[in-house]
C-alpha cells in the first residue's frame, strides 16, 4: 500500500531513485541538490540499491560518465543543479545527440553571477535547447512523480532521449511536504526492467558512437533529433496515463486551473503555481474570472494544445523566472507568443499578452504579486492599451 510520509524534495526524489534502483549514479554535490546525492550514497553504503554510485571530480565528468554508462547499456541518473549544469554544457548535446536516456533531477537554482544559490530557472532555460526534455515540478509529490516517470519516457523505444526533471532550489528541495510514496514493487512493475537496443559492449554487434559528422551527414542527425521530439508528447501522456492507475494522480503536458470560463489567465511553471492557484481562489470570490494554466512539460513545447487552452481568454500574463537580456522578454513569454501567433482564431483577433520577469535569484513572490499581475491584465482589457510589454515584478526600481 502507498503512504503518507514528509519529507523534503531532495529526500523525496532520492527516494524514488532508491526505487528506481537505477544501475549508475554519476553525481557531484552542489547546493542545493547536494542531498539528493547524499541521501541516495546513503542507500548505496546500506545495501539497499544495487547501484554503482561515482563521485567524479566535476560536474563535467559526472555527465562524461553517465554517457559511458548508458552506452554501454546501463539505466543511469544523475542530479545538478545551477553552475554544475553549466559545467555539464557540452556533454548536454552529447548525449541527447546519441539518444542516450539519462534521467537528471535539476535542482533548480540562479547562475552566477554575482554568486546566488537560491532558485530561478536560469539554470534549465539555458540548456532548454540542448535536445533533452524538461518537466517542471510544482511540489513535492510532483517531484517524486515526474522522476519515476521519466524513466519511462526516456526509456521507450521511439524516444530514447534524456530528461530533466526540475524542482525549485529550497521552495521544493529543502522544504518538507507530506507526499504519497508508492511500493517499492509497485514501482518497479511500472518502471520495467530496460534491455536497451545497442550496447557498446556487445561486440557481436559493434556501433558507432562520437563519429566526426560534417556537412554530409551532420544535418540530418539534427533533423531526425527534431522528429524524435514531435513523438515525444504522446508517449509523456501515455506514461501519465499508467501511472494514473498506480498513483490515482493526473498528469499532463500542462494543468488548467479553473480556465474553463476564464477572461484573464497566468501562464507560469515550477513552485509558482502554487501560490497563483490561491489567488485565483480569491479572486474568484470576488467575481473576477481568473484562470491560470501551469506548464509541465517545457520541451518539448506543446504549442498548439497550449494555445488551444488559452484561446478564450481576453488577456494573458505569462511570468518568467529568468530572463533573456536583449530578447523580446523571458523565455517562456517568447513561448507563448510563438504559440498564439500561429493560432488560427476563429475571428481573426489577437489576445493581449504581456509578461513578468520574477523571483530572480530567489526574490520571493508573494500574493499581492499575483493580483497585481490580474489587476493588470483586467486593466487591459477595460482600456484595450498595454502600457508595459514586460514588467519586473516586486524588483525595487
Amino acid at each position: 500500500m502507498p503512504k503518507i510520509i514528509a519529507r523534503t524534495g531532495d529526500d523525496a526524489v532520492a527516494e524514488a531513485m532508491r526505487q528506481i534502483n537505477p544501475d549508475v549514479v554519476v553525481a557531484y554535490p552542489i547546493t542545493p541538490q547536494t542531498e539528493i546525492v547524499q541521501f541516495f550514497s546513503e542507500f548505496v553504503a546500506q545495501g539497499r540499491v544495487k547501484t554503482e554510485f561515482i563521485c567524479p571530480e566535476s560536474e563535467h565528468s559526472a555527465m562524461s560518465a553517465c554517457i559511458g554508462a548508458s552506452a554501454a547499456g546501463g539505466r543511469v541518473m544523475t542530479a545538478t543543479s545551477s553552475q554544475g549544469l553549466a559545467y555539464m554544457w557540452e556533454l548536454l548535446y552529447i548525449a541527447s545527440s546519441y539518444r542516450l536516456p539519462i534521467v537528471m533531477p535539476v535542482v533548480n537554482r540562479a547562475l552566477s553571477g554575482p554568486i546566488n544559490i537560491h532558485c530561478d530557472h536560469s539554470d534549465t532555460m539555458g540548456a532548454r535547447d540542448s535536445g533533452w526534455i524538461q518537466i517542471f515540478s510544482e511540489n513535492v509529490q510532483e517531484s517524486y512523480d515526474n522522476t519515476i516517470q521519466a524513466i519511462r519516457i526516456a526509456e521507450h523505444k521511439d524516444v530514447l532521449l534524456p530528461v530533466m526533471v526540475t524542482l525549485d532550489g529550497f521552495i521544493i528541495s529543502h522544504a518538507m511536504e507530506r507526499f504519497e510514496m508508492l511500493d517499492d514493487e509497485v514501482v518497479q512493475r511500472f518502471i520495467g526492467e530496460y534491455k536497451p537496443e545497442y550496447s557498446l559492449l556487445d561486440k557481436e554487434h559493434p556501433i558507432t558512437y562520437g563519429p566526426l559528422q560534417l556537412f554530409d551527414y551532420y544535418m540530418e542527425q539534427k533533423r531526425q533529433q527534431h522528429e524524435v521530439m514531435k513523438s515525444v508528447a504522446g508517449i509523456v501522456l501515455e506514461v501519465a496515463k499508467d501511472f494514473e492507475k498506480i498513483s490515482k494522480r493526473k498528469y499532463g503536458l500542462f494543468e488548467e486551473y479553473k480556465m474553463d470560463d476564464a477572461e484573464l489567465g497566468i501562464v507560469v511553471l515550477g513552485s509558482s503555481a502554487g501560490t497563483a492557484k490561491t489567488v485565483v481562489d480569491m479572486l474568484r470570490k470576488e467575481g473576477v474570472r481568473a484562470g491560470l494554466l501551469k506548464i509541465r512539460v517545457f520541451r518539448p513545447f506543446p504549442a498548439a494544445e497550449i494555445a488551444s487552452s488559452l484561446s478564450h481568454l481576453k488577456a494573458i500574463a505569462v511570468l518568467d523566472r529568468s530572463d533573456t537580456f536583449g530578447g523580446l522578454g523571458g523565455p517562456v513569454f517568447e513561448e507563448i507568443c510563438g504559440a498564439l501567433f500561429n493560432y488560427q482564431f476563429p475571428d481573426g483577433c489577437r489576445i493581449p499578452v504581456v509578461n513578468y520577469i520574477y523571483g530572480l535569484g530567489g526574490r520571493d513572490i508573494n500574493l499581492d504579486h499575483i493580483k497585481k499581475v490580474y489587476m493588470d491584465l483586467a486593466e487591459i482589457v477595460q482600456t484595450g492599451k498595454i502600457k508595459e510589454l514586460v514588467q519586473y515584478l516586486g524588483v525595487r526600481e
